[in-house]
């Protein structure tokens, strides 16, 4: 049995009759908005006032304190035995997927340094800058330069040359390094004397002269790097901290260029020439095919004589290691300064291993082993160059096929 003075209202909540005396005599109150999770003190919500006093209803404050409570956590519970894993402090932290983006976004920038070599001639003939200087003797300096730089790297772009700036006696050469791996072969080279050995072998071929007697120097910033080359690790911090400031110039571009169109020349001749000769196939050994050009240093001087620098052919292996008896070690101590895979303690371990075997399989290791780690680039030339340190000119001579009978020392 209803009561007369109630009645069902539009919405369908029950209340009393428009027009009644209890109607008249109490006060309409604003509909409740749902019910939501308190925000903490201080922090407050979109359209929450001081203290979180919540603004009028209909207001643009409180409309967005709606949009606010209809996002509320306390609105979607979660589901039991998923809750997420709080940080330390209490705190739930992103997730996995979203810290490895913030740590890709965050990610440091590539490796790049920046370092001046300095290059003088001991020799009062020859100054290095006129040299450059001049419009004829500039292309060979530059190869010569260029060359050797590959050498010490191991890569014709692992050291680029900005600009070089002429400064007598000095010639300066202001140098980028892209990878942290080149420029601590390129700090390795340097300190061991290979850079300058290099440097003065591609001066005299280049510019078909005598030996070019050369003092070099290496400075990053105000840093003089000579004092702490064997501190590695610094020296690569002060090449680090000096960036590069300018890009590579017009005339190292232009010169650039001169240098590539001329090794694509020397290759197509060389390729040409090839097609007339047989070639050694030995699919069993892993030495790299004889005719293919090298990018670094094509020729070499021996005994004031111009080879090619050519791959190491299986009659070289085996000549080398009949005819070089008890200096092998001597020999791979000399090629291990530019090869990482000869660095102690191989040498030594090759020679337990092989010791049964006898010299001649302990020569032929140790040769197989720099082959292998070094394909294209080794040449007959570092072979050659590290026979002549270690006074087997004899033996360097029958590897060219240089048959003289005159006592060499």
């Amino acid at each position: 049995m209803s009561h007369p003075h109630l009645h069902q209202t539009p919405s369908g909540v029950g209340g009393l009759a428009a027009g009644t005396p209890e109607a008249s005599r109490r006060p309409q109150a604003p509909a409740a908005a749902p019910t939501a999770a308190p925000a903490p003190r201080g922090l407050g919500r979109p359209g929450a006032g001081p203290d979180n006093q919540q603004a009028p209803e209909g207001s643009a404050a409180g409309h967005s304190r709606g949009c606010w409570d209809l996002l509320s956590p306390s609105r979607f519970p979660a589901r039991s035995g998923c809750r997420a894993a709080p940080r330390r402090g209490g705190s739930v932290g992103p997730r996995p997927a979203l810290r490895r983006v913030l740590k890709m976004a965050g990610s440091s920038p590539p490796w790049t340094g920046s370092a001046y070599l300095f290059l003088q001639s001991t020799c009062k003939t020859i100054a290095l800058p006129s040299l450059y200087e001049s419009s004829q003797k500039k292309p060979c300096v530059f190869k010569a330069l260029k060359l050797a730089l590959a050498d010490s790297t191991g890569s014709v772009n692992g050291v680029d040359m900005l600009k070089v700036h002429c400064s007598h006696p000095h010639l300066i050469v202001q140098l980028r390094f892209c990878k942290e791996e080149n420029c601590r072969r390129f700090l390795q080279s340097y300190r061991e004397g290979a850079l300058q050995k290099s440097l003065q072998s591609h001066l005299q071929l280049c510019l078909a002269t005598t030996m070019v007697p050369l003092e070099l120097e290496l400075k990053a910033g105000s840093e003089h790097l000579d004092k702490m080359l064997k501190d590695e690790d610094r020296c690569l911090e002060c090449i680090f901290r000096e960036k590069p400031d300018r890009l590579p110039d017009e005339e190292i571009m232009e010169l650039e260029e001169r240098l590539k169109s001329l090794k694509l020349h020397q290759s197509t001749n060389n390729n040409v020439a090839g097609k007339d000769c047989s070639s050694l196939k030995s699919p069993s050994q892993p030495y790299p095919p004889q005719g293919s050009s090298l990018p670094i240093q094509l020729t070499f001087i021996f005994q004031g004589q111009q080879f090619d620098n050519r791959a190491i052919t299986p009659d070289d292996h085996q000549k080398f290691a009949k005819s070089v008896s008890k200096k092998w070690k001597q020999v791979g101590r000399s090629l291990q300064k530019s090869c990482r895979a000869l660095r102690d303690p191989v040498i030594d371990n090759l020679a337990l291993e092989y010791d049964r075997e006898g010299l001649y399989e302990q020569a032929y290791q140790m040769l197989l082993r720099f082959i292998q780690s070094e394909g294209k680039k080794a040449t007959i030339a570092r072979l050659i160059a590290a026979l002549e340190e270690n006074g087997l000119v004899s033996l360097a001579e029958e590897l060219l096929g240089l048959h003289s009978t005159e006592d060499c020392s």
